[in-house]
C-alpha cells in the first residue's frame, strides 16, 4: 500500500536513511563484537535482546500480544531471524564486513526473481533503468570475478542473501492475505527466531562469552537499534512499497559497510567500489524520484477528482 499522506511521503525517505545507515554501520560493529562472543552465541543473544526490547515496547503501547497468523509467522522468524541471522553472523566470522554486507545484499535480486512469479510484482518503464542501475552498482562492488574471501564465505553469503528474499516475500504474502499488526508481527518472529538459536548457542561448541562493558555496550546497540528497531522499521518500509522496490531501497544499506569498514581499517577503494558507489546511488535517487512523481500524480488526481 503506498503512502496516502504528505507526512508519509517524507517519513518514508527518512525511515529508509535510518534503516540504510544503521544496518550498514552495524556490520562493522557487529565483527567487532564477535572478538567478544563466538558467532553462535551473539546472533542468539542479539536476537533474545532484540525480542525483549519489542515486548517491552508493546506493553508500553498496550497493543495485545497475539499471534494472529501462527503458521506464516513461524516460517518467517525460522527463515528471516533464524537463517539471516545465523548464516550472516557466521559469514562475517569467515570474510570482512564490508565485503560479506554487500554479498548478503544480494538480496534484491533474489527478491526480484522470487517476487514476480509469487507476488506478482512487476517492474515497469523506469523503473527498470533504477534497478538495473543499483544492481550493476552492487556488481561492481561485489566483483564477483576477483573475490578475495573463501568460496566458503560466499556460499554462507548467498544462503543469508536468500533467508531474506523468502522472508520479504512471505511478510508481503501474509500481509496481502491477512490483517496483522506490524509491531506485534516484528515481535513475534523476533521470539520464535531466537529460540533455535539459542538452541544452536547451547548445542555448537563456542567460546564462552566475554560479558565485558564493552561487549555489554555492543549489545545493547545491536539489540535495541539494529535489531528491534530497525527490523520493525524494516517490515513497515515493506508494507507500504512492493518487495522488490523495499530490497532495491535498503541497498545503502551495503554501501555504509563498505565505506565505514574502510574508513576503520584504513584501507583505500578500488575503481570499482567507487563506480559502484555512485551507480547504487544513482539508482536510489531515481527510485525516489519515480516515487515522489507517482505520489504527485496521485495527489492531483484526488484533488481533480474532489
Amino acid at each position: 500500500m503506498p503512502p496516502t499522506s504528505s507526512r508519509e511521503r517524507w517519513l518514508l525517505p527518512l525511515g529508509l536513511f535510518i534503516l540504510s545507515f544503521t544496518w550498514g554501520y552495524t556490520w562493522v560493529v557487529a565483527k567487532q563484537a564477535l572478538t567478544y562472543a563466538p558467532p553462535f552465541a551473539f546472533a542468539a543473544e542479539r536476537c533474545v535482546g532484540g525480542a525483549l526490547a519489542l515486548l517491552i515496547v508493546l506493553k508500553l503501547l498496550g497493543k495485545p500480544l497475539k499471534l494472529v497468523a501462527p503458521g506464516a509467522t513461524f516460517a518467517i522468524g525460522l527463515v528471516q531471524i533464524t537463517g539471516f541471522m545465523s548464516f550472516s553472523t557466521w559469514a562475517l566470522v569467515e570474510g570482512g564486513p564490508g565485503k560479506t554486507a554487500v554479498l548478503i545484499f544480494t538480496m534484491p535480486i533474489w527478491t526480484l526473481i522470487l517476487g514476480w512469479p509469487i507476488l506478482k510484482e512487476r517492474i515497469r518503464g523506469p523503473q527498470w533503468l533504477a534497478a538495473a542501475s543499483t544492481l550493476v552498482g552492487l556488481l561492481l562492488i561485489i566483483e564477483p570475478w576477483n573475490m578475495h574471501t573463501t568460496l566458503f564465505s560466499k556460499f554462507l553469503g548467498v544462503t543469508a542473501a536468500l533467508c531474506w528474499a523468502i522472508g520479504t516475500v512471505l511478510v508481503k504474502r501474509l500481509r496481502s492475505r491477512q490483517k496483522v499488526d506490524l509491531l506485534s508481527l516484528t515481535t513475534w518472529q523476533m521470539l520464535i527466531g531466537s529460540v533455535p538459536l539459542v538452541l544452536l548457542a547451547i548445542l555448537v561448541p563456542e567460546r564462552a562469552t566475554d560479558w565485558s562493558a564493552i561487549y555489554i555496550g555492543i549489545l545493547v546497540f545491536m539489540s535495541v537499534i539494529a535489531t528491534a528497531m530497525c527490523w520493525w522499521l524494516w517490515i513497515t518500509l515493506l508494507d507500504r512499497v512492493p518487495a522488490w522496490e523495499a530490497s532495491l531501497s535498503v541497498l545503502g544499506t551495503p554501501v555504509v559497510a563498505l565505506v565505514s569498514s574502510r574508513m576503520v581499517l584504513g584501507e583505500g577503494f578500488t575503481f570499482g567500489e567507487v563506480a559502484g558507489i555512485l551507480l547504487i546511488g544513482t539508482g536510489l535517487a531515481l527510485l525516489s524520484l519515480i516515487g515522489w512523481a507517482a505520489s504527485r500524480r496521485n495527489a492531483m488526481k484526488q484533488s481533480g477528482s474532489n
